[in-house]
Parts: C-alpha cells; structure tokens; sequence
C-alpha cells in the first residue's frame, strides 16, 4: 500500500526587515491613532468654549482696532490742538524775556499764563491737554514763569509736573527746581534737585553748571567735602567751561 507524505502547512518565516516593516508600520498606526484621539479632544474642547474663544479673540481685535481708531482720530488731533493753542502764550512769554520794562514784562508774562486775544495761556493748556506734549511744555513754561516772577513754590508745583523727553530741557528743570528750593532757604532740597539736574545730562553746558549750584549749596551747609568733591570734577570734566574759571579759588575754600 503506498504511503504518501502528507504535506503539511509549512509557516513562513519573516526576514528580519519584514518584522522592522511591521514594527514602524505599528507604531506609526500607533502615532496616527494618538493624534487622532488628540485632535478630537481639541475639537471637542472647541466645541465647549466656542464661545469663550470667539468673545476672547474678538476683544483683542476690537481693542487693537480701538487703539488705531483713538490714536489716528483723538489722540494725534488732541496733541496737534494742544500744540496750536500753545503758540500765544509762547508769543507773550518770549516777549516777556526782553521786555526791558518789568511792568510790562510782567503783564505780558500774565498774558502767557492766562492767555490773551480769546486764546488760551499756558494754564488752560496745561488742564485741557495733560497728558500730551503740549500740555508737558505748558507745565514747564508756567514753571518758568512763576520763577521769574518770584513765586517760587508755584514754580516747584508746575515744574515737578514737567516729565521731558530732552535730557537737556529736564535737566534745566530740575535745576530751576533746586533754584527755586534756594530761594525758598531750602539748601537740602535744593541740593538733592542739582544732584537730579547734572545726572539727567552731563553736557558740558547744563552739568558743569550745575555741579557749581551743588557745590555752592553743600558749602553753604557746612559740608566741605562734598562741595570739595563737585569742584574737583568740574575741574577735571569740564575745565573749559565757564565755571571752572574760578574753581581753584572755590577748591580753596572747601579744604
């Protein structure tokens, strides 16, 4: 009786890079399945707060565009207004500068304060602009004025309100402050308001000068080795300044 073998179901066998296919394109679908299962979490976390993001992303669009609209509509006109209305009260406070009369220059300085011919003076600049630019000039120019005129504690009001972009023009305010502290026999305040002045601009023209002011108030005060100190660096900074022309004779007293 003839046998036959009985051929069986022989399994094939994988190649090393067929199980390496299999394995990444496991994994991959692995990857694939997580995003999935992600992206719908973030859609379903959309369709919750739809309304939420909607109202947050239309308040930064609405404050962006609201910004734009109030600084091309109201803010850029308010300043250039504030700048227009200053033009009379420079006008009389120039004036007023070479006015030889003082009565006169007096009442012109009045007219730069609180204006004239129907326009306004520095003080309704001041109110009705603060704020911007122009009304930051007024503060200064009443300051200045008020100094001049020797009301010295109004002249410390306004000019403590003057915050300048110059370095210069703040220092010359800070430095009227420390006059009018002077004026005031307030040499501690004064002092501390020159300190102000020659660290806001150590120009040649505003820091020597007011170097000298510190230098002279310190001694003025008894305390020599300050004084000593502000000379010594107007002679070595600024030695071609006005005021180094006599500063061997000030380093003299405050030895």
């Amino acid at each position: 009786m003839a046998t036959y073998k009985k051929k069986g179901y022989k399994k094939e066998k994988k190649s090393k890079n067929d199980l390496e296919y299999l394995s990444h394109e496991s994994t991959t679908a692995e990857v694939f399945s997580s995003l999935d299962q992600g992206a719908s979490k973030i859609e379903l976390f959309f369709e919750k707060n739809q309304k939420a993001i909607f109202i947050f992303l239309f308040a930064i669009i609405a404050g962006v565009a609201g910004y734009m609209w109030y600084d091309s509509n109201v803010k850029t006109p308010h300043e250039q207004e504030g700048v227009d209305n200053l033009v009379t009260a420079q006008t009389y406070f120039d004036k007023a500068l070479t006015d030889a009369d003082e009565k006169v220059a007096n009442e012109d300085f009045d007219k730069a304060i609180n204006g004239a011919d129907g326009k306004y003076g520095f003080k309704q600049v001041a109110d009705k602009y603060s704020g911007t630019k122009a009304g930051n000039l007024a503060n200064y120019s009443l300051g200045m004025i008020y100094y001049k005129k020797g009301e010295f504690k109004k002249a410390v009001s306004y000019l403590s309100k003057f915050d300048g972009d110059d370095d210069v023009l703040q220092a010359l305010a800070y430095g009227a402050i420390g006059d009018a502290f002077v004026e005031l026999d307030q040499n501690k305040d004064a002092l501390k308001y020159y300190k102000k002045a020659f660290a806001a601009s150590d120009n040649a023209f505003t820091a020597a000068k007011f170097y000298l002011k510190a230098g002279q108030v310190a001694l003025d005060m008894g305390d020599k080795a300050t004084a000593h100190k502000y000379f010594e660096i107007i002679k070595d900074k600024y030695a071609k300044s006005d005021e180094a022309k006599n500063i061997d004779e000030l380093l003299a007293l405050s030895e």
